[in-house]
Parts: structure tokens; sequence; C-alpha cells
């Protein structure tokens, strides 16, 4: 083992290899759990990257309202991914509900299961813009046909009219993004609705698997949720991650002394986004013990997407915010369960580079909650994260604040469970070296040249990146 990884790192083909901690006799054929953790690690971040490629990331529109994270970088998606790009304009949309583009038949199940299953949450617009009841009727088609028409987008459809050959092959998409603000927000009905539902593990047609449709068209978070579908088989949180609330700071608010998790964080992190997020994510499927959790998509059960839409409702969008209107799904995460949160950063003259924060998600006190939840958005999903803190001077990992204040940008991907372990081991596949995580040294399994590269295991992931470069250059 240590002759032919030796060879490989000399010969530039970085390899892992696994040395199993105990002497076993030579009839024992079983496999030490230290071996199995190594081997199932590699397999699911070797599969995930072997999965990218040749596939697309279709992006609708372009770049939103100036989000770097939405200026697509093609270079590395064909370098570091193996993806191509492939961009249509939103009017697309329009294009094809207006001539009629469209499975008739799947956009009439669509919405027979929308109405059944979606309740309408309250409306907060001031009279002077609030739409009319047959307004809002209207929006909530079309926010339906939205979605079926960005499935057929992504995937294709062979059940389009005749004579659209074309637009039932699809782009071969693994994931896509939605500009949506300001120009097409402020005409039309927003793309909440589908955007939660694609990224959910079920839709009219029953349990399948989630799709990954990044809000604002911002890539490089629908790339951290695609990393991590892949690794899970489940469905992806996408949130903003946007306010730090301490300790202090929420007992002064509200008077209420944190605790658990979030007193050993010093505070949570509020995930709020305008209703982009999976709607596992009110984490009302239940496990065999009852309890709350997001599950892999192959095990959600008809009790469990019941249980889900009943937690949601759809709140008519904010009318300042959206000027065209539409919908925003609105639940509160909680439970209590692992998560991990990640960002894909692209660094002009360093490339890209990931961060990971391991933690859980936090259910406060109703008042409490609400009190907080208020001072954003209250027509949005929430969810409260502590991530898992050391307490060391110095450290991004410190406080909850120290994450927040390290965070890369204003944007981040959740995920059920602790995974920062399998990210790792798929970053260093891909190439991508990680500027920050919490993911304890004796879980870290990178390519075995890694150790060539220095005793520090981050700088030596930034050199032994820098030098192997992309896998697909």
């Amino acid at each position: 083992l240590a002759s032919v990884l030796a060879t490989h790192a000399q010969k530039g083909l970085p390899a892992f290899g696994i040395y199993g901690h105990d002497v076993v006799e030579a009839d024992d054929s079983t496999i030490g759990d230290d071996i199995k953790e190594k081997l199932l690690r590699f397999g699911r971040a070797a599969v995930a990257a072997a999965t990218m490629r040749g596939k697309s990331y279709l992006q609708i529109g372009s770049i939103c309202m100036g989000i770097g994270g939405s200026i697509i970088d093609s270079d590395f998606m064909e370098s570091y991914l193996g993806m191509r790009v492939e961009s249509v304009d939103e009017v697309e949309i329009i294009r094809r509900m207006t001539e009629g583009i469209y499975d008739e038949a799947e956009f009439q199940k669509a919405l027979t299961w929308a109405k059944e299953k979606c309740k309408m949450g309250y409306d907060k617009n001031p009279d002077f813009v609030r739409k009319s009841d047959e307004e809002k009727e209207e929006q909530f088609e079309f926010a339906v046909k939205m979605a079926v028409i960005i499935k057929d987008l992504m995937n294709g459809n062979k059940n389009l009219p005749e004579g659209c050959e074309e637009e039932a092959v699809g782009h071969n998409a693994l994931a896509a993004g939605f500009q949506g603000q300001r120009q097409w927000t402020d005409f039309y009905p927003n793309g909440d609705f589908a955007e939660a539902v694609l990224n959910t593990s079920f839709d009219w047609n029953g349990a399948r698997e989630p799709y990954i449709l990044a809000t604002e068209n911002d890539v490089l978070n629908g790339l951290g949720m695609l990393f991590m579908k892949l690794l899970t088989n489940r469905a992806q949180m996408f949130a903003d991650v946007r306010t730090y609330w301490s300790g202090d700071a929420i007992k002064r608010v509200t008077g209420y002394d944190i605790e658990g998790v979030a007193k050993e964080a010093d505070g949570v992190i509020h995930l709020i986004n305008s209703g982009a997020c999976c709607l596992d994510a009110n984490a009302e499927a239940r496990d065999a013990e009852g309890n709350q959790t997001m599950k892999p998509w192959y095990e959600v059960t008809k009790e469990d997407q019941d249980a889900i839409m009943a937690a949601t409702t759809w709140c008519a969008a904010d009318n300042g915010y959206f000027r065209g209107g539409g919908f925003s799904s609105r639940f509160e995460t909680t439970a209590t369960m692992p998560a991990t949160m990640v960002r894909l950063n692209l660094v002009k003259g360093l490339g890209p580079v990931m961060q990971i924060a391991e933690g859980w998600t936090v259910g406060l006190p109703a008042d409490v909650s609400d009190t907080l939840w208020k001072r954003t958005d209250y027509t949005w999903p929430s969810t409260w994260f502590a991530p898992r803190c050391d307490g060391k001077e110095g450290s991004a990992f410190k406080t909850a604040y120290e994450v927040m204040n390290n965070w890369g940008a204003n944007h981040g991907a959740i995920s059920y469970g602790h995974i920062g372990a399998d990210l790792i081991t798929l970053c260093s596949i891909l190439r991508i070296p990680v500027a920050m995580h919490n993911v304890a040294d004796k879980d870290i399994f990178r390519p075995k040249a890694w150790d060539a590269f220095g005793m520090d295991k981050e700088g030596a992931d930034y050199r032994a990146c820098a030098v192997y470069g992309p896998m697909y250059k």
C-alpha cells in the first residue's frame, strides 16, 4: 500500500489509501469500523464527483442585483466540476406559457394538488398595493405553471405538444438558478413557489429526487446545495445568513435566557429567505421513533408529505420587495436537528474555496422566535442555527458571532446531518481547498499525497490543490 501510494504521488496522481488500525488474523474477513467509514466516505464523495461530470447548470436569467454569486464562471464549472453552463432568458418562461409549450395534463394535476395542499397565509401588504383575490388566484396558477415549465427546462419532457421536439429535450441540468429580482419580480409574480417546491423531496407526483434550484441565480450557493444533495440524497435549504443574535441581545429583546447548543455558541444565526427553502426543512417528517427529521427523498412517506404541507402556509409576497406579486412559503424549523451549513466562494487570484460549519437547528420558544422573526420578514421561512463552537480566542468558531463574521457571502446552503467530513473528502477530489471548518482532524480523509505538503492540514490542503489543479483542466 505504501509503495503504491508513493508511486502515485511521484507521478502526480493523488490517490486515497486506507491503512487499518488493527492487525487481524488472515482468515478474519470482517472490515473494521475505521475502514468502513473511510470506504463509505470515499464512495459517497467519488459518486458525487462523477455524477456532476457531463451535466449542466442552467441559469434562467443572469446576474441578480449585483450578487457576485450569480456571476457564473464557466471556466470554473468546466475545469473543476466537469459541468457546462446552459443559459436561457427568463422570457422563455413567458414564451412557453403564451404558446402552450408545457404539459397541460401535468399542469392540471399540479394545480389540483397545489390548491388542495397549499394553505394560504396572511397578506401583510397595505391596501394601496394589495392584490385582489382574483389577482391572487391568477398569480397562484401562474406560479404553479412556472414550476412545471422550469422542470421541463431542466430535464425535458417527452409529453410536450407536437412540434416542440427541441423543447422536449431540456438542458440536462443537474442544478439550476432563477434570477428573479429585479426585472422579473418588478413585473411578474416571484419564483418562490417554483423554487421551494422543486427543492422539496416531493410534489404533485409524490416523493421524488429533489431538484436544485437556486434563488437569485446564486450558482455558488446552488453548487453547495448540489454537493450536499449528492452526498445525502436529501432536500437542501437555501437561506440568507441574515442575522446573528447573541445571548445578551435575545435576553434584552425577549427576556429569554438561551440554553443548550445555542448557549454553548453564545447565540444563534437567523437563516431566512423569501420562500425558496425546501419545505422538508420544517422537519415535520418523522423517523421510526417519532422524532422530527429530514429524510432521504426515497424514505419520505405520504404521511410525511401531508404533515410538511400542513405546517407550511403561502403568504402573499411582500409587494415592496416583489412589485409583481406572488407568494412566499412560510414555516418555522422548530426541531433541534444536526445540520451543516456551507458556502462555496470564488476569490480572484485564489480560485474556489469552501466554508463548512456543522451545528444544529434550534427550536426557540414560540413567543421568543416570533419577536426575533418579526425583525426581518414574518412571511418567510425561518430557521435558527447554532454552529458547533470551540470558545477559542482567534478561532473562526469561537462563538456563533465569529462564524457569522467570517462567512464569505450573504447566502448559505444547509443540509440535515453532520456531513462536513464527507464534504472535505469531496472538495479534495475536486481540488477545492477548505478555508474554514469545524470538523475533527480524525475525521478528515484526503488523498495520501496531501501529507507531503506539510503538517498543518489547512495549509497542506491549499498547497496540494494549487499544485494538482482542477481535474478537467
